[in-house]
């Protein structure tokens, strides 16, 4: 398992930092993981199930088979 800083969420999703947050507020990106009192992280994997997702979603919007 591996812990990622938001200059790598940033990477891996290409949203940028305010979006990230909204998103997780609305309970539509995963929680960030707090790491000290002023440092969060997020798991990497679920950042990337949550990348997957959104693939899959637009998929099956377009008829398309899930990968």
């Amino acid at each position: 398992m591996r812990i990622v800083r938001l200059k790598e969420v940033i990477k891996l999703t290409g949203l940028g930092r305010s979006t990230i947050y909204k998103y997780v507020s609305e309970n539509t990106f995963p929680k960030p993981v707090p790491l000290g009192l002023r440092c969060v992280g997020w798991v990497e994997s679920e950042v990337h199930e949550w990348i997957l997702a959104r693939i899959e979603k637009r998929d099956l919007a377009e008829g398309a088979p899930a990968h």
